[in-house]
């Protein structure tokens, strides 16, 4: 990993949507936390799964549904979550919307493989 940077700006100054799925822009990393802003068209998501990191999730715009464990909470601008490590989670979208995730640790790939097969299945 890289040294750890400063990191200050806005959230749209980054704005960038994607059609075919989700699009995470990572922010800022360091040994201990990862910062993600998050895009989902409606009908988008991150598709429920369980790393082994900790996820604190701020909804910035927009309106959906965040997994957590067995519940489905609506969530809209200014919702707060957190979702344990270990627990089943995912975000679905109703409007287009964006959302600022901090993950702790930084998660691995083997975290997202999950993620990444239900996106792209084989």
């Amino acid at each position: 990993m890289t040294e750890p940077q400063p990191f200050l700006g806005h959230y749209t100054d980054l704005v960038a949507f994607r059609s075919e799925h989700f699009n995470p822009i990572g922010l800022a990393e360091s040994a201990r936390v990862k910062l993600v802003l998050v895009y989902l068209e409606p009908g988008q998501s991150i598709p429920a799964h369980e790393p082994s990191v900790d996820m604190a999730l701020v909804v910035i715009e927009g309106e959906g549904t965040l997994v957590s464990g067995e519940r489905e909470e609506p969530i809209q601008a200014g919702s707060i979550g957190f979702v344990p490590a270990g627990m089943k989670r995912g975000v679905k979208a109703t409007t287009r919307l964006i959302a600022l995730h901090a993950v702790s640790p930084p998660p691995t790939a083997q975290d997202h493989a999950q993620v990444a097969a239900q996106l792209n299945p084989s």
